[in-house]
């Protein structure tokens, strides 16, 4: 969809709510200026057309014993057939596996892996990540602090 379909008070729904996505809808309503039956109503049509997701809780990575975060960029064998689409399919079944981005460069994919430690990383890549179909090589950059993770998306681009 075009996001040129979203206007001011999409805008403001969609702010308030990476900011605070507890917010009832009473209080998003009155955050942004609506009534809370039109309000719930938009939230709705925001949801169903794709702008907005989904909810979660954001836990503290440290906190839970997830204290290793590693970058790790693969190279694989080939693109254009199945067999890529496989890889991609089981990199990103991976509960290990934050996030994953084909990207541009040295690398054909970009994984954020998250693990309580180096042993656990060890074990996820030897145990899975080298065992995934067309994997050619594979480069590991540990994080040594994280100073922003998880951060809203930046919203400034669109109309006003």
């Amino acid at each position: 969809m075009p996001i040129e379909e979203l206007d001011a008070i999409d805008r403001r729904i969609v702010a308030a709510l990476q900011a605070d996505g507890r917010l009832s809808n009473v209080e998003l309503a009155e955050t942004v200026g609506l009534s809370p039956s039109p309000c719930l109503r938009r939230v709705s049509r925001l949801e169903r057309e794709g702008y907005i997701e989904g909810y979660r809780a954001m836990l503290g990575r440290k906190r839970i014993g997830l204290g290793l975060t590693v970058f790790v960029g693969v190279k694989i064998e080939g693109h254009a057939d199945d067999r890529a689409t496989t890889f991609e399919e089981e990199a990103v079944a991976c509960p290990e596996v934050v996030a994953c981005h084909m990207v541009a460069g040295d690398s054909d994919y970009l994984l954020e892996v998250t693990v309580p430690d180096l042993d656990a990383y060890q074990r996820f890549l030897v145990g899975k990540l080298l065992n995934l179909p067309l994997v050619r090589e594979v480069k590991s950059t540990i994080a040594i602090q994280t100073l922003k993770a998880g951060a809203v998306l930046p919203l400034g681009h669109l109309k006003p």
